[in-house]
């Protein structure tokens, strides 16, 4: 309940809405309580009574009131389902504007389906509370207290029979409630696993085909939906056996009101319109109750998905601005790693160890090693996608934890190794970073990146649409975009991790004399598997087992570093002492 109270919140904002519902409540449940006294009327008055013009008004009331209570119940219906909408609408946006600030470590623990499940199902479970078992409730309590003050004014003898049966309703929906609130939870927990393999098999389709690994995939899924299957009909039985138990003792309430008040009715002590306005009422007393059976049912499964929710809204960012961070003011881009060690979360051991290097203003820095030896994280550091485990990473003298992530973000450039383009048009991606950028700029950057090239041989150019995540366009064409919208913002920190991968050795050797010419006057830091790519760099680090094995140029290392010697000979068969032109081949 904390967390659905909490829920109730994004509501505020539409309180208006809110209040009107609860007003349309109120009266449609004053029309419910309205009628019976009509009936009364009509029966002893006008039927029993033999008189026609109290028969006649009756009737137009009764007609009066079904049109009150339609009024009412469309506008009820309306309001709150708007409400409703736009609470779900301020908690999906919430959900997603954390989902982007959370930190790279949370996302490398969590499961993609699973964060899909919360801000889809779980946020429309705890919208369909809002939109209508809260309303329920209120209305349902509204016309249980209306229906017992009206039935023991109507016959208090005969309401004392009827409250006899209520403790046995309520204790067997506590119980009900008891049991489906764990059974919920499994709920939304398969879901999430599901809607994980579905993810994982959407996004790699091509793998699953190419090993042909369907029958495998599709076995996995039906378990998993087995699973979810047989969570859903436990609640189904939970469901089944509570509410018969429900409706039989009520039932046995109606009988004894209607045997008691037969016999009154006999004894002249009671009339028949006045039992059958009771026995309406008694309806009505019975409506809220199974309708509180059902809400609890909806209340447990909201409750649930309102946790959900909320786990993801108050996890802490590991990284986030400290108090009193400052902007940080255009920088010469002198980066210095200090002792910097670095694990990641429930790691065992540090990625990072004791790493320390500098690179000054304008020099390209190139960082080499094996597979595993900590060249990805390294520059990841630097634009504090992660906080170091200890040491400190600077920028012209600043630590990077103490300057606005925003401010620090804004100078550094970087191309991802695994390539991302959104849907949209080229030019949109190349512009990601600065949406107001003019279609010179955008061409120019292109240009830059040995990309204008290609994108003029499509017939919309610039305009040319590409398919989720860049479908519809080659690795090298992908990558030399995702440079393109780097260069773009002219940052004085350029990051490229092995950016260079996915093109030929004509294509990398091309934009390798672009980018020549825009790293002058840039800190310029490039991962690069090829000794081709870094031979030129100012500074080379090389990393081995997550610690600096060496450092300085390249023709230092050729004399200092036998592992730098050993990278060259893989590459080239011995021939370290080869000409450029082979070392660029």
């Amino acid at each position: 309940m904390k967390s659905l109270r909490r829920a109730l919140a994004y509501l505020a904002p539409y309180w208006l809405i809110t209040l009107g519902a609860f007003a349309a409540l109120l009266l449609t449940t004053a029309a419910n309580l309205a009628g019976p006294q009509v009936l009364r009327v009509l029966i002893d008055r006008g039927i029993s009574g033999g008189d026609r013009q109290a028969l006649l008004w009756a009737t137009l009331a009764l007609i009066g009131v079904a049109a009150v209570r339609g009024v009412f119940s469309f506008a009820q219906g309306f309001w709150s389902e708007k409400a409703s909408q736009s609470a779900a609408y301020e908690m999906r946006n919430a959900l997603f504007a954390k989902l982007e600030n959370l930190s790279f470590s949370y996302h490398d623990q969590a499961q993609t389906g699973q964060l899909m499940t919360r801000i889809t199902s779980d946020v429309e479970q705890v919208r369909a509370f809002i939109g209508g078992g809260l309303l329920q409730v209120f209305s349902a309590v509204a016309l249980l207290l209306g229906s017992l003050a009206a039935l023991f004014s109507t016959n208090w003898r005969l309401a004392l029979i009827t409250l006899l049966t209520v403790p046995a309703m309520a204790a067997v929906l506590m119980r009900f409630m008891g049991v489906l609130r764990p059974l919920f939870s499994q709920v939304q927990k398969k879901l999430g696993a599901l809607n994980t393999v579905l993810q994982e098999n959407l996004a790699g389709i091509r793998v699953v085909q190419a090993f042909a690994r369907e029958p495998y995939e599709a076995e996995r899924y039906a378990q998993l939906n087995q699973e979810l299957l047989e969570v859903n009909l436990a609640t189904i039985r939970g469901l089944a056996s509570s509410f018969p138990l429900i409706f039989f003792i009520s039932n046995l309430g109606t009988l004894a009101v209607i045997w008691y008040g037969g016999h009154q009715v006999i004894g002249g002590t009671l009339s028949l319109g006045e039992l059958v306005a009771f026995n309406t009422y008694l309806s009505l007393l019975i409506m809220p109750i199974m309708m509180l059976g059902m809400i609890t049912a909806q209340i447990s499964r909201a409750g649930v998905s309102a946790d959900r929710i909320f786990e993801v809204l108050d996890t802490p960012n590991e990284v986030a601005d400290r108090p009193g961070a400052r902007p940080l003011a255009e920088v010469r881009g002198r980066v210095a790693f200090e002792g910097v060690s670095f694990r990641y979360a429930g790691g065992e051991r540090n990625v990072l160890s004791d790493v320390s290097f500098v690179a000054e203003p304008g020099q390209t820095v190139a960082i080499m090693g094996q597979t595993g030896s900590g060249k990805s994280t390294i520059i990841n550091l630097i634009p504090r996608f992660y906080d170091v485990t200890s040491g400190s990473v600077t920028i012209d003298g600043h630590d990077v934890r103490d300057v606005t992530i925003e401010s620090l973000r804004d100078q550094v450039g970087i191309v991802l190794q695994d390539t991302t383009l959104f849907s949209g048009t080229i030019r949109d991606n190349i512009a990601y970073g600065r949406p107001d950028a003019s279609d010179a700029e955008v061409e120019a950057a292109a240009r830059a990146a040995q990309a204008h090239e290609f994108i003029g041989e499509f017939a919309d150019g610039y305009a040319t649409v590409v398919g989720e995540r860049g479908v519809g366009l080659s690795g090298g064409q992908r990558q030399r975009i995702a440079i393109a919208r780097a260069l773009l913002r002219d940052p004085r920190i350029l990051i490229l991790d092995d950016s260079t991968s996915a093109v030929d050795a004509e294509t990398e050797f091309q934009i390798q004399q672009a980018l020549q010419l825009l790293m002058r006057g840039r800190t310029s830091f490039v991962i690069a598997q090829r000794i081709s790519t870094v031979r030129d760099a100012d500074l080379i680090v090389l990393l081995d087992g997550g610690e600096v094995a060496a450092q300085g140029t390249h023709d230092d290392l050729l004399q200092t570093s036998a592992l730098y010697g050993e990278i060259i000979d893989s590459q080239f068969g011995g021939a370290h002492e080869a000409s450029p032109a082979l070392e660029l081949a």
